[in-house]
């Protein structure tokens, strides 16, 4: 019940947060917002304010902003009017949402940063039978401090320099041990790995594991901005990688794509692990909706990005039957994802017999 409350609770951030970018962006250049509205369903709240009527509704799976004259059926040609403002406008309320999306992630990541976070040391947990540091004569317990006299405290850091070395044949340790430092050469066993998108790569190992020593990581206020700020560019690079990979067949869809079920088993996870692995969770999730939203897809914020940028190209607006068509392909379009997705997840984690 907890981890739902919690799931329910992070979703309904992520969609808040999503349509208040619009709603902002909507009230800045004069557009009247007529509905601000979270989940779907029977109403469960309602209030006026203004202009604005806030509701939130049973089913905490999306939301939305209604704003007024924002489709050619209702629009009358007056000021506060979706329509009657500038392509440019108008993708200004379009974007918000997901640059604000973008936004939370960077200030999560920031505060993950600057608070702390746990990570493991670069201590020796147990070596592995035919690798090199059991050669070298590495023990349990022996802390390594230096990779080719590139300092490192934890092992993330040791990791990535020692399988970077994928093309030398060995590398020099600085480890120490009780109170003794000393150096030792290390033969390095080249193999072929999958990386977080199934892509095979070679590294270098040595054939170590990290003992369960944790220690709690904090960064200052500017290096933390910098550090947040590589995260989001390397998740939203790695995110339209991935989604390249999967429109040339290179990963499959079914190991690639989960959707409400499978984001909730990893949200409970996640809440067993502490405060900061549900505002990591958060953080990804909230960039990847952003990612997802601009994708130029009908319905999407991008797919309506696309349709500003050809209205501009033609300097007129799509026809009111053309855009019910592309409407109509939109919706069809996200049902069939949802339907897919939530198919994937059942089978992904309950197995095929429980499909047949």
């Amino acid at each position: 019940m907890i981890a739902f409350l919690i799931f329910v609770i992070i979703l309904s951030i992520l969609i808040v947060v999503h349509e208040f970018g619009h709603f902002c962006a909507a009230r800045r250049v004069g557009v009247k917002v007529e509905k601000f509205s979270l989940g779907f369903g029977p109403q469960l709240f309602r209030k006026k304010n203004g202009d604005t009527e806030y509701t939130i509704s049973a089913i905490p799976l999306g939301g939305f902003v209604k704003l007024a004259g924002d489709n050619l059926e209702e629009y009358k040609g007056k000021k506060d009017e979706y329509f009657y403002k500038s392509p440019g406008e108008r993708f200004q309320i379009i974007f918000a949402g997901p640059f604000l999306n973008y936004v939370l992630g960077f200030l999560l990541f920031w505060v993950i940063f600057f608070t702390g976070y746990p990570t493991l040391t670069a201590k020796v947990g147990g070596l592995i039978d035919g690798y090199g540091a059991k050669e070298a004569g590495l023990k349990i317990g022996d802390k390594i401090i230096s990779v080719d006299g590139q300092n490192v405290n934890y092992w993330e850091d040791m990791q990535k320099l020692v399988q970077s070395r994928k093309l030398a044949e060995k590398v020099k340790l600085t480890v120490k041990r009780n109170d003794q430092i000393f150096a030792v050469d290390v033969k390095i066993k080249h193999k072929e790995v999958s990386d977080q998108l199934g892509s095979k790569r070679s590294v270098g190992l040595v054939g170590i594991t990290p003992f369960d020593e944790i220690v709690q990581v904090k960064h200052g206020l500017f290096s933390s901005l910098i550090l947040s700020g590589k995260q989001v560019w390397g998740l939203t690079a790695m995110t339209y990688k991935g989604l390249w990979f999967l429109i040339t067949g290179k990963i499959s869809v079914r190991d690639s794509v989960t959707g409400p079920l499978g984001i909730f088993l990893i949200t409970s996870k996640a809440a067993n692990m502490g405060l900061v692995a549900l505002l990591h969770l958060t953080a990804v999730l909230s960039i990847s909706l952003g990612i997802f939203n601009l994708l130029p897809l009908p319905v999407m914020d991008g797919g309506h990005i696309v349709l500003l940028g050809i209205e501009k190209i033609r300097k007129k607006g799509l026809s009111l039957k053309t855009e019910g068509i592309i409407t109509k392909i939109g919706i069809s379009l996200i049902i069939t994802l949802a339907v897919f997705v939530t198919y994937n997840d059942i089978l992904r984690i309950f197995g095929s017999k429980f499909v047949k």
